[in-house]
């Protein structure tokens, strides 16, 4: 975390995913705005800000909104720069976007190195019951979690979410919070025991 001139704290994380899976939704929702039915392709890079108290601390919190559109990779390249966390979201109701979700993290890693926390959401929960094709389930959402956080030894949990009826979005975006708070922490701390800065 960054300390602002006001003495506010900034952090950074990174939305991340296939397109039309609802992130720009997740996004609105999380910053208390209304949802849109349909769907508009996020063209390269959305910024979005919210103040919000964590820890009795007043925290500057930015989200880069990255197009999930191949076409905009070299693009999205710039916005993982800086960022401590991501939000790797997959449609329940679209299994490829599921399929694709560890291309997403091998991107974040090309740009990022090691990953740092993560949550993973698989949104729509909401058209679970209309859908006629085959759902990823919570179980698989879990699994796929769980491999992740073995093999890339990353603070990481998995969520599902509706963005259009608001269902685990601020708890998401919580438990996010915590686990970069926890990690910047244990980073000011190993520093002292080290002396690196």
């Amino acid at each position: 975390m960054k300390d602002q001139d006001d003495g506010s704290k900034i952090i950074k994380a990174v939305l991340i995913g296939d397109g039309a899976v609802g992130k720009t939704s997740i996004r609105r929702n999380y910053l208390g705005e209304e949802f849109i039915e349909g769907h508009l392709a996020t063209i390269g890079v959305d910024l979005a800000t919210k103040r919000v108290l964590f820890n009795q601390d007043v925290v500057k919190f930015i989200l880069w909104d990255l197009a999930g559109q191949p076409t905009f990779e070299k693009v999205r390249a710039n916005y993982y720069h800086g960022c401590t966390g991501i939000i790797l979201v997959y449609a329940v109701n679209d299994r490829e976007s599921f399929d694709n979700a560890s291309k997403w993290l091998v991107e974040a890693y090309k740009n990022m190195g090691p990953l740092p926390p993560t949550i993973i959401i698989g949104n729509k929960i909401d058209l679970r019951r209309l859908a006629t094709s085959d759902c990823v389930t919570a179980e698989e959402g879990q699994a796929f979690a769980e491999r992740f956080i073995e093999k890339l030894e990353v603070p990481a949990v998995f969520r599902e979410t509706s963005a259009k009826t608001g269902e685990n979005i601020d708890g998401a975006f919580t438990e996010l919070l915590t686990m970069m708070s926890d990690r910047d922490r244990d980073k000011d701390r190993s520093s002292i025991f080290t002396g690196q800065p």
